[in-house]
């Protein structure tokens, strides 16, 4: 089975996803890029750092943050897609079925549901629909994402989150999305647990996972994320750490706010002839 993301990229695994919050309240850069001429600008630069791939996102999910309908997340990032749907390939990070109907009408490529199809029913049949890669991501909350101080219910982070994804596979295959337009995003800090070991742990057996949904390709998103356990100032250099162990374990993905800095981690894991896992195409 070959998967459709990996017909985007000319380039070898793992692709660097640039983020662009075009939100007032996203909790690394809430406001920065909330205007369309500065986010178009961060999207470019994060190209130009070496992103294969920009995820925008028009609502923030971070705990505390309150949803928003759908009409008011796309007129945060239409522009946005607009200007660069001609100059990447953009994810779309929305669990709102109107908002992703859109971006890909204006040629957005990838839909980046963080509640895994649970929170918009309506996202089933559009993505039934369209030949576009899913992204679909574990969240101990739902349906919708928006990550809380609820305990996690599973006493196993690996057993838990992978049994998650499973069923939400299942669910997919089930009504018409093949496997191969599927990513799997485990998700990371409290759209695991409250606690950072977990995230941790589900770090320490990535392969394990990647093993679990092969040939499935995994995204992972640990950047800047509280578990990390340093100040936001002192995250990036973290995430880029973890983000590489992820990838020598066999993660397609990295998602980061931070391209410039992953290139280097990645550049210089390969310059010492450390190897990453074998793409799971």
């Amino acid at each position: 089975m070959t998967s459709t993301v990996s017909r985007l990229f000319a380039a070898p695994a793992p692709w660097l996803m640039g983020v662009v919050n075009v939100t007032p309240d996203s909790f690394t850069d809430g406001g920065r890029f909330l205007a369309a001429e500065s986010a178009v600008a961060h999207g470019r630069a994060l190209l130009a750092d070496g992103a294969q791939l920009l995820d925008l996102g028009g609502e923030s999910t971070a705990p505390g943050r309150s949803p928003i309908g759908a009409a008011e997340e796309l007129a945060r990032i239409e522009p946005v897609v607009r200007a660069l749907a001609g100059e990447a390939v953009l994810s779309i990070d929305t669990y709102h079925a109107a908002t992703a109907e859109r971006c890909l009408e204006l040629g957005a490529r990838i839909i980046n549901d963080v509640s895994a199809m649970r929170a918009d029913l309506a996202m089933v049949e559009l993505l039934r629909r369209h030949d576009c890669p899913v992204v679909l991501m574990h969240a101990k909350d739902g349906p919708l994402p928006h990550a809380t101080d609820r305990p996690a219910s599973f006493t196993d982070a690996l057993q838990g989150v992978g049994d998650f994804l499973a069923e939400r596979v299942d669910f997919a295959v089930k009504h018409g999305i093949a496997a191969e337009r599927l990513v799997l995003d485990p998700g990371m800090g409290r759209f695991v647990s409250l606690d950072p070991a977990d995230s941790f742990r589900l770090l320490e057996k990535f392969e394990l996972l990647v093993e679990r949904f092969r040939p499935i390709p995994l995204l992972i998103g640990t950047s800047r994320k509280g578990f990390l356990g340093v100040p936001m100032a002192d995250r990036d250099p973290l995430s880029q750490l973890t983000a590489l162990i992820a990838a020598a374990k066999g993660a397609r993905f990295i998602r980061t706010h931070e391209v410039r800095m992953a290139r280097q981690f990645l550049d210089a894991w390969r310059a010492m002839g450390q190897p990453l896992r074998a793409a799971c195409d």
